[in-house]
């Protein structure tokens, strides 16, 4: 028996042996792990350091146990003021208390984190940091939270920017009083500002996804529609047109509508048209206003044409009746009274033969006032010729004509030259004669008359005058210059019929000017007239 306790001694100590083994094993791989383990967390938190978030960790109580310098590097926090403290038992900056209510609501689920807080800095600024984390467990019991967090002051700032950029926009866009719309490829709309519920009375809400045409009039939609949609199909550049509107209440409103396409990029597809809707009711309701004035001026001016036309009829079967009924029975007067002085001249005494002159010079004023009368017909209906006249060569031709008929009067005559203007030659003359004339007779009774003819500038206008040093007149009775058959001298002073004048201002008034005089008794008289264009 006794090699039989030897070798149940033998296995004995092998399987001790075996055990010892076995046990030193596992402490060598039991050092390893925690070598290893120490290792990757002093490898992550180096990691962690290079990043731009920084990694916390808190224990089950929710105490801060570990937040890595990035917090201080980023956030510019000193990471031990945290340490040893809840999030809510820090001094953040206006953290809503809806937000801890929430974050101790996710910790007691043991759910995962993520909020936002801002807090004042070592420098005084304030920065936004989010903390993003989750629940960790230990053999099924919570340990606490680990996570990371980072700085997101420019984000915040950034979003904050684009919000109130928004805003303006939005505050300028719905300011406007034009109507800012967009449409889908469909021609649904997609926005529309405020303006369209002063414009249409309909609401915003109730109007979106609609096709913008179905607010206009059905007589317009059909074009409205397909120009649209070659604007759409990128077939036209842009679109605008004058459509009407009819309003939530049936109202029909003018509208000048303007749209393009908008695209995703220059070379992507059309997704639809953006553009206004501007209410032009107002000016239209004015342009169909003026064109019932216009037509009803058209048709009132077709009626004075008539009149007129008929007027002018009256007045050359009266100029007719003046030239040939009156003037015979003057000729026949003038002929018994030259005859008479003929044959009783041995007989007539003084009285009678002055009666008879007095006849004869009577009828002889009489054909000369219908002969001025006449003229006066004449000028009014006379069409004008327009053209390039120089009054300084007529103003001499009619001088030269006045010194020929009175050669023994002594006249000093001062003509401006080259004065040029566009008007009807021959109406221009009559004008001309009967102010020179006028100037040459009223000017009679000098020794040595003055008579100028001279263009001034007054207040950018062009005004021709004629001037003498003669008798003048009465300012007082200046308005019946211009008047037919009155005159401001009688005829013992200055002969004269009393139209001359009268003509002067139609021609002028034809030519769209005016004409008005200057004077005193004695000290003559200036003439200014201007020209129409």
């Amino acid at each position: 028996m006794s090699w039989v306790a030897a070798l149940l001694t033998a296995v004995l100590f092998a399987l001790a042996a075996a055990l010892v083994e076995a046990r030193r094993r596992q402490a060598v791989r039991r050092a390893v792990w925690a070598a290893a383990s120490a290792f990757d967390e002093v490898q992550l938190l180096e990691l962690l350091g290079l990043a731009s978030d920084w990694l916390w960790k808190t224990d089950a109580e929710h105490r801060y146990t570990l937040i890595t310098d990035g917090l201080k590097r980023h956030a510019n926090m000193e990471p031990s003021e945290f340490l040893g403290r809840r999030p809510w038992e820090l001094n953040w900056h206006e953290v809503p208390a809806a937000v801890w209510d929430e974050y101790r609501a996710a910790l007691a689920r043991s759910g995962s984190l993520r909020v936002t807080l801002s807090r004042i800095d070592e420098a005084g600024n304030c920065r936004h940091i989010e903390l993003i984390g989750c629940a960790l467990h230990r053999n099924g019991e919570l340990r606490g939270y680990h996570g990371v967090g980072r700085d997101i002051t420019d984000r915040v700032a950034a979003e904050r920017a684009l919000q109130e950029s928004r805003a303006r926009y939005q505050e300028v866009v719905e300011s406007v009083n034009e109507v800012i719309f967009r449409t889908d490829a469909r021609g649904r709309l997609t926005f529309i500002n405020r303006a369209w519920e002063t414009i249409t009375a309909h609401s915003v809400a109730s109007s979106l996804g609609k096709p913008l045409v179905e607010f206009l009039h059905p007589d317009d939609r059909v074009s409205a529609w397909h120009e649209m949609a070659r604007v759409a199909r990128g077939e036209r550049p842009e679109y605008s047109s004058e459509l009407r509107l009819r309003t939530r209440h049936g109202e029909i409103r003018w509208i000048e509508a303007a749209a393009r396409p908008v695209t995703q990029d220059d070379a992507g597809p059309i997704r639809g048209l953006a553009g206004t809707l501007d209410d032009i009711s107002e000016r239209k309701v004015a342009e169909l206003t003026l064109r019932n004035i216009n037509q009803e001026l058209e048709a009132r001016v077709k009626l004075r044409t008539a009149e007129l036309e008929a007027s002018n009829r009256e007045l050359e079967a009266f100029s007719y009746s003046v030239s040939h009924d009156l003037r015979a029975p003057l000729r026949a007067i003038d002929g018994f009274a030259r005859i008479l002085e003929e044959e009783l001249d041995a007989q007539l005494d003084d009285t009678t033969r002055g009666y008879i002159d007095r006849i004869r010079k009577a009828t002889a004023r009489m054909a000369h006032l219908i002969d001025a009368l006449i003229e006066l017909a004449r000028l009014t209906r006379q069409s004008l010729h327009r053209e390039t006249v120089d009054l300084s060569e007529i103003a001499l031709q009619i001088i030269e004509e006045l010194r020929a008929a009175e050669p023994q009067r002594k006249v000093e005559v001062e003509i401006t030259s080259d004065l040029l203007v566009t008007a009807d030659r021959t109406l221009m003359r009559v004008v001309l004669e009967n102010l020179l004339q006028n100037a040459w007779k009223f000017s009679a009774h000098n020794e040595v008359a003055h008579i100028r003819f001279y263009a001034e500038r007054k207040r950018d206008q062009r005004v021709f005058c004629v001037s003498d040093d003669g008798a003048g007149f009465d300012m007082a009775f200046a308005a019946n210059l211009f008047r037919p058959f009155h005159r401001l001298h009688n005829n013992a002073e200055f002969t004269g019929s009393g139209i001359g004048l009268a003509n002067v201002q139609r021609v002028i008034q034809r030519h769209g000017g005016r004409i008005w005089a200057e004077s005193e008794p004695g000290r003559g008289a200036t003439f200014r007239f201007t020209l129409g264009a």
